[in-house]
């Protein structure tokens, strides 16, 4: 080390020739730069997501997710991976697209696609797609688990409880609530 630091001395013009030389370069490349607030580091993703409320996992997987992931959603143009998760009263399938595909075109595609939807048993809501987030949006999942509340009474509570509570904090854009049960009246 200090032989680094006498050399660096003994040669200061050298060094500073250098250093002039790397600003400069840094600043000629910073003109042609992409400038993000948040950089994308994943690839483009589109999500679809589908209600069927009363429904189980396997039922939903049978009926909505095979359905719109094998015969509406597989060779969408630029897709790299397709992934889904069927869960008690809900479908949810990922679509992950190649590196450097336009979010919007991937979206559109995907539009398209889902407008075939209509051939699907009527047994939930519309698939629907999810709003594009960053990369960065997803800050915490959180998991409700209780011996002692009902999963009726805790879908009641993270709906109209928790959820306002967190939506009422600054900077907080949205709160996503999965597998919840709908109170119902059965005559």
């Amino acid at each position: 080390m200090a032989w680094l630091i006498e050399s660096a001395v003994r040669m200061r013009r050298l060094v500073l020739a250098a250093v002039v030389g790397v600003l400069a370069l840094a600043a000629v490349q910073l003109d042609d730069a992409p400038l993000d607030v948040y950089p994308e580091f994943e690839p483009p993703a589109v999500q679809v997501q589908t209600d069927a409320l009363g429904l189980s996992a396997e039922e939903v997987e049978e009926l909505i997710t095979t359905p719109l992931e094998q015969d509406l959603l597989n060779g969408i143009p630029w897709l790299d991976t397709i992934r889904s998760r069927s869960m008690p009263g809900v479908s949810t399938i990922d679509l992950t697209f190649e590196e450097g595909t336009d979010l919007y075109l991937a979206r559109q595609m995907v539009q398209e696609r889902m407008s075939q939807a209509a051939a699907l048993p009527n047994v939930g809501t519309p698939p629907v797609m999810v709003q594009p987030t960053a990369s960065t949006s997803r800050v915490a999942m959180v998991g409700l688990r209780s011996d002692d509340v009902s999963l009726i009474e805790m879908s009641v509570l993270a709906r109209w409880q928790l959820r306002p509570r967190l939506m009422a904090i600054p900077g907080v854009a949205q709160v996503s609530i999965w597998g919840q049960r709908e109170r119902q009246l059965q005559v």
